[in-house]
C-alpha cells in the first residue's frame, strides 16, 4: 500500500497497520491449540460418491425435474509421506464429520492427527445427512397435500440426553468426577449435532453402507473406522465388500448380531478393533449391552483365528472416557493405542 502525503492519512494508515497487528495476535492464541505442529499434505479436498437420480414434482417451487439423492460427501486429506493404509472415518447419530476434526475446545482430532502419522484420511457424512444433502420430496408432497402423517421423523439429540446418554455424567448437567469430555465447551459440541435426515430416503441407513461401498471401491482397499451407530454400517460393508475392508476399528458401536457362519467365514477374515471407554459403578446405560456384545464376538473372533481385540480404554491406563472419546482430552493417547494395534495388525494386500 502506498501512504498518501499528510498528516491525516500517515494517522489514519498507521491507526489501520495498529488494528491489524491487534487481529493478528489474537487469531495465533485462538488457533494454537488446534494443530500439534505444521500438517504437510501431498493433497486435500472433498468429493461425492453413490447416489441415484430420481424424478419428483415435489422439490421445491419450481417446475418437475430430477435430483440426485443418497449421495455420501467425502472429505480427503493426503499425507506427504504415506506410511499406513488409507483409513475411512464414519461418525454416528447425529452426527456430521465434524466428530473427527477440531475437538469443541480446539484441540487437534482424529482427522488431521491420523494424516500427521501418516494414514490417507477420508471423512464422511451419512447419505442424506448433513453435507451429503437429503431428499425434500416427502415434506413437500406431504405440505401440498396437507398431510402431516406422512411427513419423514428427523431425530435428534437434545443436550439433556446427549449429556447422559453419552456418559459425560449421571444427568445435565452433573459430570462424572473422572470425566475426559471437556464439559466446559459442552455447548460447542451440542452446535454441531444435527437431525438424521436420512429418514427422507427409502432404506434409510443403508444408504450410507452403500455410498461406502462405492467409497471403497474407487479408493481401493482400506481400513474403517466407526463410530457408534456407524458400527452396525461397517459390520454390513464387510458383508458386502470383505475383500476391501482392510480392517474395521468400531469405536463404540454394534458388533453384533453375527451367525456363528459369518464369524468363521468372513468376519474372521478382517481385523477387527472393538474399542470402550469407562461405565461408570452403578450407572446403567443403552450402550452397556453393545460393549458386551462386542466383547463376545472378539473372544469368538479369536477362537476362530482371526485377529481380534476388545480394548478396554480403563485397562489400557485411559480412564473416564465418555461416548465421544476422539473429543476427550485424552484423545491422541486413544488414537496412538489404535494405531498401534494397526501397525501390529494389519498386513499388506
Amino acid at each position: 500500500m502506498t501512504l498518501v502525503s499528510g498528516g491525516g492519512s500517515r494517522t489514519k494508515h498507521a491507526s489501520s497497520r495498529f488494528a491489524v497487528l491487534l487481529l493478528l495476535a489474537a487469531f495465533p492464541a485462538a488457533a494454537a491449540g488446534t494443530l500439534g505442529g505444521p500438517l504437510e499434505l501431498q493433497d486435500e479436498g472433498s468429493f461425492f460418491v453413490g447416489g441415484h437420480w430420481i424424478t419428483t414434482a415435489h422439490a421445491g417451487p419450481v417446475t418437475p425435474g430430477q435430483i440426485m439423492i443418497g449421495q455420501m460427501y467425502v472429505q480427503f486429506r493426503i499425507p506427504k509421506t504415506i506410511g499406513f493404509p488409507a483409513i475411512v472415518m464414519v461418525p454416528g447419530f447425529s452426527h456430521t464429520g465434524a466428530t473427527f476434526e477440531t475437538t469443541p475446545d480446539g484441540r487437534e482430532g482424529w482427522a488431521t492427527y491420523f494424516a500427521r502419522k501418516g494414514f490417507p484420511v477420508y471423512v464422511v457424512d451419512h447419505a442424506g445427512r448433513a453435507r451429503s444433502g437429503f431428499d425434500p420430496s416427502p415434506i413437500n408432497r406431504a405440505k401440498a397435500g396437507a398431510a402431516a402423517a406422512k411427513l419423514p421423523r428427523f431425530p435428534q439429540f437434545t443436550r439433556e440426553r446427549a449429556w447422559s446418554f453419552f456418559r459425560i455424567g449421571p444427568a445435565y448437567p452433573t459430570a462424572f468426577p473422572d470425566t475426559q469430555f471437556p464439559v466446559e465447551a459442552f455447548d460447542r459440541y451440542v452446535s454441531q449435532l444435527v437431525p438424521n435426515t436420512e429418514s427422507t430416503l427409502p432404506g434409510g441407513g443403508d444408504n450410507t453402507v452403500t455410498a461406502l461401498g462405492a467409497l471403497v471401491d474407487r479408493i481401493g482397499p482400506a481400513i474403517v473406522l466407526a463410530h457408534s451407530q456407524a458400527g452396525a454400517y461397517a459390520m454390513d460393508l464387510i458383508r458386502r465388500r470383505p475383500d476391501k475392508v482392510r480392517a474395521l476399528v468400531n469405536v463404540e458401536g454394534s458388533c453384533q448380531p453375527v451367525t456363528p457362519e459369518e464369524t468363521a467365514n468372513t468376519f474372521a477374515k478382517v481385523p477387527m478393533l472393538a474399542v470402550w471407554g469407562d461405565f461408570p459403578a452403578g450407572v446403567q446405560f443403552p450402550n452397556t449391552g453393545t460393549a458386551r456384545g462386542c466383547m463376545q464376538l472378539m473372544g469368538a473372533l479369536q477362537a476362530t483365528n482371526g485377529t481380534a481385540r476388545y480394548l478396554s480404554l480403563p485397562e489400557a491406563g485411559q480412564k473416564g472416557n465418555s461416548h465421544m472419546l476422539m473429543m476427550d482430552k485424552n484423545n491422541l493417547e486413544i488414537a496412538d493405542l489404535i494405531i498401534g494395534w494397526i501397525a501390529e495388525s494389519v498386513r499388506e494386500k
